[in-house]
């Protein structure tokens, strides 16, 4: 772990060997939702007991496991299976070992991974993906403390702290009849909620700086600075695929960006719309527009209703009053003729008939004076 100006950073061994996608690469602590949560964590790495992580993909639940184990003081290695990799076959052979000739293909005598982790710790993500009968296995080992290998009569005594990581709701999963109850409190007996990157939003910013840095010294580039309108797009963005979407995001801007200046348009995030044509994607004008184009999309998925009076009403309500109210200027910025422009103020209630007139330099006259008085006499203004 690194931390520099209040801003606490947890990253893979050897992350430049790790493919792209395979798993979050850095976990950064800035948000106060990640602070509290390190400081829980910190809390229960040095006890015994074992530890069940609850988040979404890509979250970063490895780094929150190699962490727990750094701070744990136990001297044996860190080993991280992933359940959901194995076949229903193998999985408990690769869990707890088999001799020789315990099945077809097992030509020699292999230790599994608890015997692998004895004296450090056993990280099983993906737990939710075990075999019910595997599940009771497991039950046994982490009740007894020890192993018994396929095609063996023999136990093995094992030392190993179990920290195991889902993706799914386990208590569902129970009542589903997909997972032990038993077992399922024996792993959860200090849970650790990790939030979605979407709940960390004071982390998002950090972490793009993060892979610019770690991205640009691979692809020997110079640092490019992100613009106000994609650091706007990057903060509000969903990121359904958390840590690792925003990581390969990085790393493709960082690839197409031009003019060491990354934009909303270098980003294309799902659901952004490319600028129109003939504005550059480094253009200021590009930035504006893509962002506009990102926040209309949001609004059409959400079914909001009415986008496009909404919108209209937005445009001639902005522009009037950018201009000061001076219906010359608007409709020239609006590139629309002034009765165009007169017709929609009226429609919105922006002017009133009479302010109308006025602005036209005309006088309204009294068809019939009152007795007694002359008629009005024209005026030039």
């Amino acid at each position: 772990m690194s931390e520099s100006n209040s801003v606490r950073v947890l990253t893979l061994p050897n992350a430049e060997q790790a493919a792209l996608t395979i798993r979050a690469k850095a976990l950064i602590f800035h948000d106060p939702k990640s602070l509290a949560l390190l400081h829980h964590v910190e809390r229960i790495a040095p006890s015994e007991a074992n530890v069940l992580i609850i988040g979404e993909t890509g979250t970063g639940k490895e780094l929150i496991a190699r962490h727990i184990h750094a701070q744990s003081g136990r001297k044996g290695p860190f080993v991280a299976v992933n359940c959901g990799a194995f076949s229903e076959n193998l999985v408990e052979a690769e869990l707890f070992g088999h001799e020789a000739g315990a099945f077809t293909g097992a030509q020699q005598a292999r230790a599994g991974w608890f015997e692998a982790a004895n004296g450090g710790t056993l990280f099983l993500d993906e737990v939710g993906d075990l075999p019910l009968a595997v599940q009771v296995k497991l039950l046994r080992v982490l009740q007894e403390r020890q192993v018994v290998r396929l095609g063996s009569r023999k136990s093995v005594p094992v030392d190993v702290r179990l920290v195991a990581a889902t993706n799914v709701d386990l208590e569902k999963a129970v009542q589903a009849g997909h997972f032990r109850l038993d077992l399922y409190y024996r792993l959860n007996v200090a849970p650790v909620f990790l939030p979605p990157l979407r709940e960390r939003e004071e982390d998002i910013l950090p972490l793009v700086e993060y892979f610019i840095e770690y991205y640009r010294h691979r692809l020997d580039l110079d640092s490019p600075c992100v613009t106000r309108e994609a650091a706007t797009v990057l903060r509000q963005y969903n990121w359904p695929g958390n840590i690792r979407e925003l990581e390969n995001v990085v790393h493709f801007a960082l690839i197409i960006s031009q003019d060491g200046r990354i934009t909303p348009a270098d980003l294309r995030l799902p659901g952004q719309v490319a600028p129109r044509a003939g504005a550059t994607a480094n253009s200021e004008d590009g930035d504006s527009l893509a962002a506009i184009q990102l926040h209309l999309c949001r609004l059409l998925e959400r079914g909001e209703p009415e986008v496009y009076g909404t919108i209209e009403r937005l445009v001639f309500t902005t522009a009037f009053e950018y201009c000061r109210e001076n219906q010359v200027r608007t409709a020239r910025e609006l590139g629309i003729s002034r009765n165009v422009l007169r017709t929609q103020l009226k429609r919105f209630g922006l002017i009133r008939e009479a302010a109308e007139a006025g602005s036209r330099g005309v006088i309204s006259v009294l068809r019939s004076p009152p007795s007694g008085l002359a008629e009005p006499a024209s005026r030039c203004d």
